[in-house]
């Protein structure tokens, strides 16, 4: 069986960065710039609504349905900066 990675926990660190603890308790801080372009992803750009994001399905959403697979933010650096 393959490994899916879901996302058990995030913490907002300032910025786009987002601290995530996956369902194998690895922990990164990822930041989320790279993701803001695009109409779903405009919302984002500002600071207080990208805060309010939450978790559903295993990964980070947002209220207007944007969101980034578990997949690709396991696949991470996680080292909170940008690349």
């Amino acid at each position: 069986m393959t490994f899916l990675p879901s996302v058990i926990r995030a913490e907002y660190r300032g910025g786009y960065r987002i601290h995530l603890t996956f369902n194998d308790n690895s922990e990164k801080t990822i930041d989320f710039r790279q993701w803001l372009d695009g109409p779903v992803f405009e919302p984002l750009k500002d600071p207080d609504y990208f805060r309010r994001f939450f978790l559903d399905g295993g990964t980070v959403v947002w209220p207007n349905g944007a969101d980034i697979a578990p997949e690709t933010l396991y696949e991470q650096d996680g080292s909170g900066e940008a690349p």
